[in-house]
């Protein structure tokens, strides 16, 4: 009788000691979104054809490397204060027919504690976007308070 009172109070402890699994479910860090319209019809949506992306002393991201899109949803570095990313797109897929824009973003981040499971998110607030003379026709806007979610589009390319 005292062994199987032992074995529960022991069963019992190894169960109590057991942890629930933490699995974040919620937003963490947001990407930047930037989405290209028809600068002749700045309502429309207008793909952008063999784009390519990389950071600056970087490698391209080859999650956008020679696709078409209208969007996109790029990373900003947490541990800088900018981030500046090279976009390629050639109409024909030729070197000759390439056209860069660089996209310079300057930003200060904030890091907020979600939960245990989620740990912090960064969140990046006076945030300025600046464009060199490239494919871009236009974009906007030029400065953003924060950016904290990806809900909607945060830059509109004209192109």
């Amino acid at each position: 009788m005292n062994k199987n009172i032992l074995y529960l109070i022991l069963l019992s402890l190894l169960i109590s000691a057991c942890e629930k699994d933490d699995i974040c479910l919620s937003p963490t860090t947001p990407k930047l979104i930037v989405r290209f319209y028809d600068n002749a019809d700045q309502t429309v949506k207008k793909d952008v054809v063999n784009l390519s992306i990389w950071a600056d002393g970087k490698d391209t991201l080859s999650t956008f490397k020679s696709v078409t899109l209208d969007s996109i949803y790029i990373p900003l570095n947490t541990n800088t204060t900018q981030t500046i990313y090279n976009l390629k797109t050639s109409a024909t897929g030729n070197k000759a027919d390439n056209k860069i824009n660089k996209l310079t973003i300057n930003y200060t981040t904030e890091d907020i504690f979600v939960s245990r499971s989620c740990g912090f998110k960064t969140i990046f607030k006076t945030v300025t976007i600046s464009s060199d003379n490239g494919w871009f026709q236009s974009f906007t806007p030029n400065s953003i308070t924060t950016i904290d979610n990806e809900n909607t589009a945060h830059i509109k390319v004209y192109h």
